[in-house]
């Protein structure tokens, strides 16, 4: 079809499209100049010659050409929403007396075939807004990908005109964001901050993404806690801070990966939120800022909430205390970032605080995906993105909210099997190293008293407890020792943490566990020190590697189904290893 079918132009100026439909055969498509060339040439006309086209000598002139991807509709001329769905490569100005109230920019689109795009404009999707929903992803007739107006041979994917501009007022500074979010796809993003007249490139990459190849939409176990959150992923006993602790749950590290990409997806049938705004919307940290103490309203913040400020909008992910904040760290929705002495106010709380004096506002790089990139075994962190200890290794690569760098260290867990729940005992030790058990590991510091005070402290036996040696790392955060009192018994002590000094060790126990024992009674760390009840925490144990260690291990079952006492020797190494118990009737 020609332009001066799909166009008609009534007496009063309106410009409207009355051809086929978007993805329907005969769908027109015509860039600004043609448009402007289609009016001047029907404006030349001694008289209406086309029924619908009421423009002739005697009209007033209707558009103006400054370049060939600029035009300017005069006087009454407009055009609408829908007529502008059909018209691309450059920008439509239209206003009357003068004055630019309505403008429509041109999108070029740098992208794979078939691209699925997504605008963000003005804090929500544009497809939302729009009658026609995503109208640029439609399927031209007779072609199979997606996308409007495409040049493959120059690598475009879309030309399409986006309204920069309505009611005298532009919309958002003209600011707007393409996104592209499909599973099993890279995800990308490129910001237009502010457009200009004429065409706005969007570069985007859709490429296969060969680390999401799972639909992840039952990966239910999968959670996160939102907000600030302190975690020590080093493993050094200092607590980093985060805006998230995602858990993994029942999956892989890289099932984490793609469950965030699903849940994070651009389209209408994701109804999720994240952090408290739409998912489809969700980017991850734009902004950290700064701010007064003692500015603080005696109202607290909520952990995440909306924030506004004169000139802008956005989303709290995190703030370091809701009472008494120094720093928070927000998502950028509309407008522009707050500047120095500028007060914020919560959306939800209705608590203000007042950013700092002087450089105020740290901008801080996205990522995505907004959890970061996976090598398939292993996840790269984006900024600010926490994770739960338990589901890393050391092979995964952390970023806090300071930007540090974290390393997770070596966790390892050893396992004993072909053992029977409720009927085996299993007893795992340090090992003489002649496949014995080694009693003497460590030496009692200070003197206790049956049932008296809550801290067990051990020093140096057969090994040093202290920095610099693996007797201190690889000792589980939580679990059992074994202290001899002064009986000759040796009672079993569970604690439920540790902390490491330059040459002892101290246990936090329950004041019940704690035995009457002398100074220098014998002491060992039992990894594994528990009747079988068929779960996890009863047949194995997890610490952190820095150097080999022997272990003695025994199994004994001497109930119903007795068997030979187990005994053998392991070795807890850089990786997760196991030894199955022999069960040998004792009958």
């Amino acid at each position: 079809m020609a332009i001066a079918d799909d166009f008609t132009i009534t007496t009063g100026g309106d410009i409207r499209y009355v051809g086929a439909a978007h993805a329907a055969t005969g769908a027109g498509y015509y860039t600004v100049l043609e448009l402007h060339r289609f009016l001047q040439d029907i404006a030349d006309d001694a008289s209406v010659a086309v029924s619908g086209d009421n423009i002739d000598i005697t009209s007033a002139t209707p558009s103006d050409r400054s370049t060939d991807n600029i035009i300017k509709l005069l006087g009454a001329y407009n055009i609408d929403q829908s007529a502008s769905e059909h018209l691309y490569d450059g920008s439509i100005l239209q206003g009357t007396n003068g004055v630019d109230e309505e403008i429509w920019d041109g999108v070029v689109v740098i992208a794979g075939a078939g691209m699925d795009l997504q605008i963000i404009q003005d804090g929500a999707m544009l497809d939302d807004s729009l009658a026609n929903d995503d109208f640029w992803n439609s399927i031209p007739f007779g072609t199979s990908d997606k996308g409007l107006n495409p040049d493959s041979a120059n690598g475009i994917s879309h030309r399409f005109m986006v309204k920069v501009r309505t009611a005298d007022a532009d919309i958002d500074g003209r600011r707007f964001i393409g996104i592209t979010r499909v599973e099993g796809f890279s995800f990308s993003e490129f910001k237009i901050n502010g457009s200009a007249r004429g065409n706005n490139v969007l570069a985007l990459t859709y490429a296969n993404d060969l680390n999401d190849v799972q639909d992840a939409s039952g990966f239910t176990t999968v959670s996160n806690t939102e907000g600030y959150r302190s975690i020590d992923v080093s493993g050094d006993g200092v607590f980093e801070p985060y805006y998230s602790e995602w858990n993994r749950g029942t999956g892989t590290i890289n099932e984490l990966y793609e469950r965030t990409k699903y849940l994070s997806r651009a389209e209408a049938a994701n109804v999720g939120t994240l952090y408290g705004i739409d998912a489809r919307l969700f980017r991850g940290i734009t902004q950290q800022i700064d701010v007064q103490s003692g500015t603080q309203s005696v109202t607290d913040f909520n952990a995440v909430e909306p924030v506004s400020w004169t000139g802008g909008t956005g989303q709290m992910l995190a703030v370091d205390d809701v009472n008494a904040a120094t720093q928070m760290w927000i998502q950028l929705l509309t407008g522009v970032v707050p500047g120095n002495a500028v007060t914020i106010t919560g959306g939800t709380s209705g608590a203000t605080i007042t950013t700092a004096a002087a450089s105020a506002v740290t901008e801080r790089t996205i990522s995505t995906p907004f959890l970061g990139l996976s090598t398939g075994t292993a996840i790269i962190g984006a900024y600010g993105i926490g994770i739960e200890t338990d589901d890393l290794t050391n092979s995964d690569k952390l970023f806090d909210l300071t930007n540090a760098e974290r390393i997770p260290p070596n966790n390892v867990t050893f396992t004993i099997t072909s053992v029977l729940s409720t009927q085996d005992r299993i007893l795992v030790g340090p090992n003489t190293g002649a496949t014995a058990l080694q009693t003497g590991q460590f030496l009692l510091s200070t003197t206790t008293a049956a049932g008296v005070g809550t801290e067990i402290i051990l020093k140096a036996g057969t090994e040093t407890p202290g920095t610099g040696t693996n007797s201190a790392s690889d000792t589980p955060s939580t679990g059992t020792l074994r202290l001899a009192d002064d009986n000759g018994v040796y009672q079993r002590i569970p604690y439920t943490a540790r902390s490491i000094q330059a040459s002892t060790m101290t246990f936090t126990v329950s004041s019940g566990d704690v035995p009457t024992a002398t100074a220098n009674n014998n002491a060992f760390i039992s990894y594994v020190d528990a009747l079988y009840d068929g779960t996890s925490a009863t047949d194995r144990f997890t610490a952190v590697y820095s150097a080999n260690r022997d272990l003695f291990i025994r199994v004994r079952d001497g109930g119903g189904t007795p068997i030979k006492t187990f005994e053998t020797g392991g070795t807890f190494g850089n990786a997760n290893a196991s030894v199955a118990a022999i069960r040998t009737p004792d009958a």
